[in-house]
């Protein structure tokens, strides 16, 4: 471990974890090893599309996209893969995945240090390695990848989770919400009612909706929901028959376009997911409900409202719940929107104290 401390690389690689909140929080590792090594070349690499969550950033000085495929084209993307890596001469690769595959292309790859958490049977194929933290299930995942540059010499930081947008990106979005003819001065609440990787994460789809007609009472807030493909069908449930104050992005938006909205929200409403993220590196409140798994580990890491009722079998990190889902049933419609409305009412002083 010692050797590395006096390592000035000059070519660094960083392997990006592969879901979206992972990826937003493992964002401070490049801003810490910018502030380290102020004249290193840093590469980001992770997989398409979550890739384009790091285009602005300023810390990095190019990015390394690839796709999952399968089949023959697996062995290609592989090859092609492999070859870039060989290509780039880094000197110190980092890797904030876990599997086995990515210790094993950086060693193909030639890739001169290779530092990673030791797990799946990888430890021969890193040069340096260290256990997990034995308290892994009681602290941030944030502090989690912090610590694995630690035998860089670069101490654990208060750097936190961010994402850059640009000026074009912020207008496009303030553009997009006018013709949805969201006046200038509305509130304007962003809900997001899925997750990835599972619907034990999920809070009821008729909760969300039960929370969005109580919020259209006050007509200056308009109520836009967001989700991907796999949720669209879910979030189009919910909205049919509300008013036209309810606008249905679900399915519609790109990574970039989604991130450009929610920095645009008052408020963010959501379960556990990668939306969450982005609006906590972003800055926007958050509402969160969480259930199957800990807020401890995967919650906003700079601020938010978190509701959880910590229920005896929580958090058990099904991907469905194998019982009565008594951890999100016990979250109820009246808790979440009185959070919510804290919130609105804390921007609408703010805004008349500016007025």
């Amino acid at each position: 471990m010692e050797s590395l401390r006096s390592l000035m690389p000059r070519n660094i690689i960083v392997r990006m974890p592969n879901w979206i909140g992972d990826l937003v929080m493992a964002t401070p590792i490049l801003s810490d090893l910018r502030k380290a090594y102020p004249q290193a070349h840093i590469t980001a690499m992770c997989r398409s599309p979550i890739c384009e969550l790091l285009k602005e950033d300023p810390e990095i000085n190019e990015l390394f996209c690839f796709s999952k495929a399968s089949g023959f084209s697996r062995r290609e993307e592989k090859r092609n893969v492999i070859e870039k890596l060989r290509k780039g001469n880094y000197d110190l690769g980092i890797l904030l995945t876990h599997s086995f595959s990515s210790a094993w292309w950086f060693w193909l790859g030639k890739v001169q240090n290779r530092l990673g958490y030791e797990c799946n049977g990888r430890k021969l194929l890193l040069t340096q390695s260290l256990p997990f933290p034995k308290n892994i299930q009681n602290q941030h995942l944030v502090v989690t990848y912090k610590m694995l540059i630690e035998p860089l010499g670069i101490r654990v930081s208060n750097t936190p989770p961010r994402l850059y947008l640009s000026p074009k990106e912020i207008d496009g979005a303030r553009a997009l919400l006018k013709q949805h003819k969201i006046p200038d001065g509305a509130l304007i609440v962003g809900i997001n009612p899925g997750a990835t990787y599972g619907s034990a994460k999920c809070w009821l789809p008729e909760r969300f909706r039960e929370v969005t007609e109580r919020l259209l009472r006050d007509k200056d807030v308009y109520v836009v929901y967001f989700g991907d493909q796999a949720t669209s069908s879910v979030v189009k449930e919910i909205c049919t028959g509300l008013p036209e104050r309810v606008i249905n992005l679900a399915g519609i938006t790109s990574l970039r376009e989604l991130s450009s909205l929610i920095s645009q929200c008052d408020v963010i409403l959501t379960n556990d997911s990668g939306p969450m993220h982005i609006a906590d590196a972003l800055g926007t409140p958050i509402v969160a409900l969480f259930g199957s798994t800990s807020e401890v580990v995967t919650g906003p890491y700079r601020s938010g409202t978190l509701i959880h009722k910590h229920v005896e079998c929580s958090p058990c990190y099904q991907r469905t719940c194998p019982i009565d889902f008594r951890c999100m049933k016990r979250i109820e419609a009246d808790e979440v929107y009185e959070a919510i409305v804290k919130i609105l009412q804390a921007k609408r002083s703010k805004l008349h104290i500016i007025a």
